[in-house]
């Protein structure tokens, strides 16, 4: 997902996106839904959250963070 996208889920959320990285918005976001804010930590590609809307991004951030 684009960032244009998440900023616009965030103020819809109504939190303010600011200076805020793609991984710290979306964990922001997780949080206020309630949900753990595990973006971009499923280094060992394995995670049961199968309906995520985040999954394909999570795997990718997770898999570069980990190459880094």
């Amino acid at each position: 997902m684009k960032m244009d996208e998440i900023r616009t889920l965030a103020r819809r959320a109504g939190i303010k996106p600011g200076k805020l990285n793609k991984t710290q918005l979306v964990r922001r976001i997780q949080r206020h839904e309630g949900n753990f804010d595990c973006f971009a930590t499923a280094f060992d590609g394995l995670c049961d959250q199968q309906a995520c809307v985040w999954r394909k991004d999570c795997f990718s951030l997770a898999k570069q963070n980990r190459a880094a």
